[in-house]
Parts: structure tokens; sequence; C-alpha cells
């Protein structure tokens, strides 16, 4: 299986882009509120990543006022 078929297979999807302009958020300043890199959610934000750290999600979250399930999606 190739790395992109292992990605899909993950069946979820994140719907950070949807959120951040939900509450007309740049990803710059999500980024000063959570402490992690434009790059890293950048990753995050266009189905690249493979995992997340739940002290990453957990900022996110709370920064977006959101709950887990408002960013990751089953994409299936």
């Amino acid at each position: 299986m190739s790395p992109a078929d292992e990605d899909e297979a993950s069946g979820i999807r994140c719907r950070l882009d949807e959120l951040l302009a939900e509450r007309g958020m740049t990803l710059t300043r999500l980024s000063e509120l959570v402490g992690v890199s434009i790059v890293n959610l950048s990753v995050l934000k266009n189905d690249r990543a493979r995992a997340i750290r739940y002290s990453t999600l957990s900022a996110i979250c709370r920064a977006l006022d959101c709950e887990v399930g408002d960013l990751l999606v089953r994409a299936d």
C-alpha cells in the first residue's frame, strides 16, 4: 500500500479550513493562539497529517471553540 493509500484508508477528514472560515480566523492567527507552526497546521488543514497530538487537538478546539468531532469527521 502506498503512503497516499494509507492516508485515504484512515477515512478521516479535517475540517480546519471550514472552521477557520466560519470564524473569520486566519491560519496565522490560529498558529499564534495554539503555538503550532503554520506549516504543521497547513499539513493538518490539507489532510496530509498522519497523526495529531492530543494536546494540539485540544488547543485547536479551544481556540476555535469547537469539539473534536467538529474538526475531525469521517470521510467514508
